[in-house]
């Protein structure tokens, strides 16, 4: 290995590469079925050793701003817009790093390959949840034990070790800090309560969320609840516990709305907007044409059997599109955005309009491009959907030689322009979603 000593970092990652290449050759497909399963093994702790680096590196570099003085971003955003992560899958490499980087010994048993990247994980979850006013002797302790477990137990065992580990690191106070962290973690589990939805871009949304323990528990004692009043009804169709819990969550949204207990959104009842072309709307009204239409808050297509089925309940607000479908005439401008102006900025941005945003219309503001304090109108023409994290790079300063991320509307689309110490030359940054000639009906 001394030839790889004197290399830079830039120049282990080209090895690294050119291995990889050498990797795929079909004449290296010739060992034994034992061989194999013994590179398969090495090649996954080489896999699990080059993820922990990266952790780490990531770490690192967030750490030291290189993204802000080189992007003029985040790193979670810079590999959003760089390496087509998605905004989860950058948020987790930084945090898995940050973690690593707050237990040492954890953080080296990784890099060498001792424990894989989903145990270090798990340890370093577990590692987190001790008290915080424990030695550091006591820490240094604990870290050692779960590399010691990690010898014999999977990432989902290790999560399960709090109390265990407690028990052994400290055990003259391991009833009494039990007792706290199981307070601290309820604290903790309200606070990162969440619900998220996700498209996969393949007619399903995903559902992700989390609650404490005791509002989860009422949560599936209801969605039980629907699941025993619907069986009997598909004996002819077998469903999956998965699935009926799905049809049980959807029976109950569905009772909530015909009872119309749901609390009015900005005076008006709760709804799903969905657009349509008014002369495929009057083909199909008519009995001939396909029906087509698209959810403004995914974007996502919508087929024609649901569109029919959803028309039956449907409010009709007219928007006057041009060629390029692009909204013209939604009414009079005001200071505040009308709910007409609000329908057609989704409808043409879609979502948070800077590079590498993944946010839906729903949490994004309408940003003024001339700021009305300035002059500037309230009309499509001057405005986008902004985030508020990127509302707030934008938004135009009192200072008119402020160097700031700035936005225009170059025709129906909207252009990032970074600040000059990001890009002397001030090249404009275009959402992706732009660049599909197809993503309208």
């Amino acid at each position: 290995m001394e030839q790889y000593r004197d290399l830079t970092e830039a120049q282990l990652v080209a090895v690294m590469d050119a291995a990889l290449n050498q990797l795929t050759c079909e004449r290296l497909n010739r060992a034994t079925d034992r061989e194999q399963l013994a590179v398969l093994a090495a090649a996954i702790r080489a896999q699990g050793r080059l993820v922990s680096w990266l952790q780490t590196r990531a770490a690192q570099l967030d750490a030291a701003e290189v993204a802000e003085r080189a992007h003029g971003t985040s790193l979670t955003t810079w590999a959003i817009t760089s390496l087509r992560y998605t905004h989860r899958e950058a948020a987790r490499l930084v945090k898995a790093g940050q973690r690593l980087t707050l237990f040492p010994t954890i953080a080296q048993a990784a890099l060498a390959g001792g424990v894989h990247p989903a145990q270090a994980e798990a340890i370093t979850a577990v590692l987190a949840d001790l008290p915080d006013d424990l030695p550091a002797a006591t820490i240094a302790d604990g870290e050692q034990l779960m590399v010691q477990f990690a010898g014999s137990h999977n990432s989902a065992e290790l999560r399960r070790l709090s109390s265990h580990l407690l028990e052994c690191v400290a055990p003259d106070i391991a009833e009494a800090k039990e007792a706290e962290r199981l307070e601290r973690q309820h604290r903790q589990a309200t606070r990162n309560r969440h619900l998220s939805f996700t498209p996969d871009h393949h007619g399903s949304v995903f559902l992700r969320g989390s609650l404490p323990t005791e509002e989860a528990e009422q949560f599936i004692a209801l969605i039980d609840s629907y699941v025993t009043a619907q069986q009997g009804i598909d004996k002819l169709d077998p469903l999956t516990p998965g699935m009926r819990r799905a049809d049980a969550l959807m029976a109950m949204v569905r009772a909530h709305q015909q009872c119309a207990h749901a609390p009015n959104r900005a005076g008006d009842r709760p709804r799903a907007t969905i657009t349509l072309n008014y002369h495929t709307l009057h083909a199909a009204a008519h009995q001939h044409g396909l029906l087509q239409g698209r959810s403004i808050s995914t974007g996502e297509p919508i087929p024609g059997s649901v569109l029919r089925r959803l028309l039956c309940d449907a409010d009709i607000l007219p928007i006057v599109l041009d060629g390029d479908s692009q909204p013209l005439d939604v009414g009079r401008a005001q200071r505040l955005v009308t709910p007409p102006i609000r329908a057609a900025l989704e409808i043409r941005d879609q979502g948070c309009v800077f590079p590498g945003c993944d946010k839906p219309p729903a949490a994004c503001h309408a940003h003024h491009i001339v700021p009305w304090w300035a002059g500037g109108a309230t009309a499509l023409h001057n405005l986008v959907l902004l985030c508020p994290h990127h509302h707030g790079l934008v938004e135009p300063s009192h200072d008119p030689d402020a160097d700031r991320w700035s936005v225009k509307l170059d025709g129906p689309v909207p252009t990032i322009t970074p600040p000059r110490h990001v890009d002397p030359d001030g090249t404009p940054r275009v959402h992706t979603r732009f660049h599909n000639p197809n993503r309208r009906n």
